[in-house]
């Protein structure tokens, strides 16, 4: 079998591909080591999840609990006026007594140990009360619904915070994802730079090219990560969800 130079390098290119394949390979399992796609829950979960832990809404639901409690207080508040008063008494006690028989009237003293209680009803009626107690419920009633506007305000903002959160991380991992096949291609090509500049088939300035390129495709990797790790952290300390 006679060899010429056209058939070795066709040998050699195809020999290099199969080794190019298999180099890429061997990386993209490292980055797959680094970067695995998340099962990120649906939004209307993170959004639930994200009103039930966050703390200042479950205050703001104690609050409105509290001011809702005041109102009903304020309403049975003129029952202070009603009530029933009752006392006991034991002792010596003078008791007179008179019998009047035509003209003549005769009076009886005696004194004698006894126990003497007695029990009623009472009402009192405050001109100020009157006066002021539909004013006071009505201020009940209007810090009742401030609260819960207020609660509703804020339960918009956190919607709206997950919402961002949410699209954010998604954004991060398919840019994590496209950058993680940049800098695997990128790995494969300077291994391949590397061997012709040893074999003087580049330039010294070539080289140093595309190893500064594939530099900025490793920072940009690194860079993308660290922000999709923050991402990722930033929701689950917004739900109270870990994401796997």
């Amino acid at each position: 079998m006679k060899f010429n130079l056209q058939t070795f390098q066709i040998w050699f290119m195809i020999a290099f591909a199969i080794w190019q394949v298999g180099a890429q390979k061997s990386n993209e399992y490292k980055l797959q080591e680094e970067f695995q796609e998340l099962l990120i829950p649906r939004l209307d979960e993170l959004i639930d999840a994200a009103i039930a832990h966050n703390s200042m809404l479950n205050y703001r639901r104690l609050e409105i609990d509290s001011k809702g409690a005041n109102i009903k207080a304020k309403r049975r508040d003129w029952t202070r006026n009603f009530g029933i008063r009752g006392d006991t008494r034991y002792g010596t006690f003078d008791n007179f007594s008179s019998n009047v028989t035509g003209s003549n009237t005769t009076t009886f003293s005696s004194n004698s140990q006894q126990f003497n209680y007695g029990i009623g009803l009472y009402l009192k009626i405050p001109v100020f009360d009157l006066v002021n107690r539909k004013s006071e419920i009505k201020l009940a009633n209007t810090e009742y619904e401030q609260a819960k506007s207020l609660a509703k305000v804020q339960e918009d903002e956190l919607r709206e915070v997950v919402i961002r959160s949410y699209q954010d991380l998604i954004l991060k991992q398919k840019l994590l994802e496209l950058n993680a096949s940049n800098f695997s291609s990128a790995a494969v090509n300077m291994e391949m730079v590397e061997k012709e500049f040893r074999n003087g088939l580049i330039s010294i300035s070539e080289y140093v090219r595309i190893t500064d390129m594939t530099s900025r495709i490793a920072a940009e990797y690194e860079n993308t990560k660290s922000e999709f790790t923050t991402s990722k952290k930033l929701l689950e300390n917004i739900t109270g969800i870990v994401i796997y």
